[in-house]
């Protein structure tokens, strides 16, 4: 049986940090890797909350968003794990507010659109808005409840993640 001590932890976070900003930098080379990538670092996030607790999980999310940022060819992946990365440490107390499926989709909704919002109007990537412009507005109102149907399928995996531990705990 090993022993859980500082060191471990922080090496734990430091490979999982490493992991995931190469994931994130998997995500120039497909294109839709774009959404995968950030859903899959939030996948290895839950780990590094399940191991090291909330305030690493919250340092952890920090250190890989800002690498995310300047070394992944995919900004607006990266840009995706940014805004959202740090669902899953929100999750267990957004399961407890009523109505929470209204909360967590405010929150989705909010964070994307302010994104993106962002990304065309003050980092200049008018090529999103030509992208935009080109689907026309059915198409991308199909891609945010698109986006809106992948949010709620991701909560239900990290709920299960959560669900798993609390009824091993209460066994």
């Amino acid at each position: 049986m090993s022993r859980k001590t500082n060191a471990s932890t922080i090496a734990f976070g430091g490979v999982m940090a490493a992991l995931a900003v190469v994931i994130m930098c998997l995500g120039g080379v497909i294109p839709v890797a774009t959404f995968v990538c950030p859903m899959l670092c939030m996948l290895v996030m839950t780990l590094v909350q399940k191991r090291c607790g909330s305030s690493i999980g919250w340092a952890w999310y920090g250190a890989v968003a800002i690498l995310s940022l300047l070394l992944s060819p995919d900004k607006e992946g990266a840009a995706v794990f940014a805004v959202l990365g740090y669902y899953p440490i929100l999750k267990p107390k957004m399961d407890k507010l009523p109505i929470s499926w209204l909360w967590k989709g405010l929150l989705f909704n909010a964070a994307i659109l302010s994104m993106y919002a962002a990304l065309i109007h003050a980092f200049g990537m008018a090529q999103l808005m030509e992208e935009f412009e080109e689907m026309g507005l059915a198409l991308t109102a199909v891609t945010l409840v698109l986006g809106n149907i992948t949010f709620y399928l991701l909560d239900l995996l990290l709920g299960r993640k959560f669900n798993k531990k609390t009824k091993k705990s209460a066994a």
